[in-house]
């Protein structure tokens, strides 16, 4: 199993400064975007740990109000 990290992710939402830290074992730009939705209450958490889960890209996210999102090691 892999070494998990800590990150932080800020985004906007509608203009709104947000900010959050989050355990994963790997990050990257289409992650950290699908992590923003969730966080913003727009994307899916899967149920189950395993269950698939359609994750929104940058444009449908950005549509929805969110942008701006950076991520860094905690």
């Amino acid at each position: 199993m892999a070494q998990e990290k800590h990150y932080r992710i800020d985004y906007l939402l509608r203009g709104a400064y947000k900010s959050f830290y989050i355990r994963s074992s790997s990050m990257d730009d289409p992650e950290a975007w699908h992590w923003a939705t969730v966080d913003a209450g727009l994307g899916q958490l899967p149920k189950y740990r395993h269950d698939p889960v359609t994750k929104l890209s940058k444009p449908q996210a950005e549509r929805l109000g969110v942008t701006d999102v950076e991520w860094s090691i905690a």
